[in-house]
């Protein structure tokens, strides 16, 4: 199988390792410093089972790459428009594209059924690119749980030995694509299992990414130390309350065990990826992880006051940094 690995951050690179171990002719599009330190010395993987290296052809071009049975998007969502215009060469009519991203996907109402189904989210896709540039009816949702980082060009180093994947079709079917790359991804050391509900594991996730990321964004240190502060730990707690019950006004079934979202920040020595974001320059996830909460909240008239409060000094912080893409 022919994988092209979209997307060479902390994310991309732990996948397209796997992809290689797990014997898939893979390839990356990368750009920068990543693009010349795997060009010359493949991808270092440092996990706390050991370092192990993995070999991938390499380029800015997809063109250079051409066409792939699979693509794994693994970008910020605010860099979406822009794969949207270069992706076209790596794709046949039947590849598949799997979006290994944070927070609420493009093509959410996608194959979701009832008076929903196929709404548009146009501050998650501006212009609809995404949609109409790839196809929802390629798309493949993947719920990503690595906490990872790039600790130098072309080295990623993962805070656990336990990450894993769940990737599902939009529409609920248990399809041979997923499941086919699943077992390489599985078999070069990433487990990574399929679902036929994917929107819940979705939502699941960002439980996780709402506890941690938001407050990380405004005091600056790890998940451990603010869930250490009772105040913060309780803050965390009305967070996930009021996002479940947005989820679940979706008519979505997410896990509902608080205690062991808040067990989880409390073990993370971890700075989040947003947070890194912040403190590296790049551009911040703040509408696809965060306000596109409250826009949907807003669609199914569920009260969200303390995400309210929380995502508006996020949003605040984003912009001063100059990292808050426009979005309206």
């Amino acid at each position: 199988m022919k994988i092209c690995i979209f997307g060479a951050g902390a994310v991309g690179s732990h996948i397209a390792a796997r992809c290689d171990f797990g014997g898939a002719v893979t390839s990356v599009v990368a750009r920068g410093t990543q693009l010349e330190a795997i060009r010359s010395s493949g991808i270092v993987l440092q996990s706390p089972d050991g370092e192990r290296a993995a070999s991938v052809t390499v380029s800015d071009d997809p063109g250079e790459l051409g066409p792939q049975d699979v693509v794994i998007v693994a970008v910020k969502a605010p860099a979406l428009t822009s794969v949207a215009r270069s992706i076209g060469p790596l794709l046949k009519p039947d590849t598949a594209v799997v979006f290994a991203m944070n927070g609420i996907p493009w093509w959410y109402f996608y194959g979701h059924g009832g008076a929903m189904d196929g709404t548009r989210l146009p501050t998650i896709d501006p212009e609809g690119a995404v949609w109409n540039g790839v196809g929802p009816e390629r798309a493949i949702g993947c719920v990503v749980y690595s906490a990872s980082e790039v600790v130098a060009p072309g080295i990623v180093r993962l805070a656990q030995a336990s990450s894993r994947l769940v990737i599902g079709e939009p529409d609920g079917t248990m399809s041979p694509r997923s499941i086919a790359i699943a077992d390489i991804l599985s078999g070069g050391g990433l487990p990574t299992t399929t679902t036929d509900a994917i929107r819940d594991v979705i939502w699941s996730k960002l439980q996780n990414n709402v506890a941690s990321g938001l407050m990380a964004i405004l005091t600056q240190c790890t998940v451990d130390k603010i869930a250490a502060k009772p105040a913060c730990a309780t803050a965390m707690r009305a967070l996930l309350t009021e996002t479940i019950k947005v989820a679940e006004a979706l008519g979505r079934s997410p896990s509902r065990d608080i205690d062991k979202v808040m067990a989880q920040m409390h073990a993370l020595a971890h700075k989040p990826s947003i947070l890194q974001d912040l403190e590296q320059g790049r551009m911040m996830e703040i509408e696809s992880l965060y306000t596109i909460i409250l826009r949907l909240a807003k669609m199914v008239e569920v009260e969200t006051p303390n995400l309210d409060f929380m995502i508006a000094l996020a949003s605040l912080r984003a912009e001063a940094a100059g990292l808050a893409p426009d979005v309206t």
